[in-house]
C-alpha cells in the first residue's frame, strides 16, 4: 500500500515525520501541498483538515498525530518499511 505524506517544507512536524519514516525504512510519497494548490484542496478533501503533516495509505488517514498515533497508524494498516 503507498503511503503519501502530505507536507510543507518549513513544516517542523512534517520534517520530524520524514526522519521518523526514513529512520525505519518506510518508503513513502512526500506532496509539498505549499507548493501545489490542488494537492492542498486533496489533502483538505481526504483529511477533511487544514494541518499538515497528514498520511494517507489507501482509505486510511492519519492527521493530527503523535509518535504514538503514528506507529498504531503503520501498524493498524500493515504498512511495513
Amino acid at each position: 500500500m503507498e503511503l503519501k505524506l502530505y507536507s510543507r517544507e518549513w513544516c517542523s512536524w512534517c520534517i520530524d515525520a520524514k526522519e521518523y519514516l526514513e529512520a525505519r525504512g518506510y518508503k513513502f510519497v512526500e506532496i509539498d501541498v505549499g507548493e501545489d494548490r490542488l494537492a492542498y484542496e486533496e489533502m483538505k478533501q481526504l483529511s477533511e483538515q487544514t494541518y499538515v503533516p497528514t498520511f494517507v495509505a489507501g482509505d486510511h488517514v492519519l492527521a493530527n498525530f503523535d509518535t504514538d498515533a503514528l506507529e498504531r497508524f503503520l501498524t493498524e494498516h500493515r504498512i511495513h518499511p
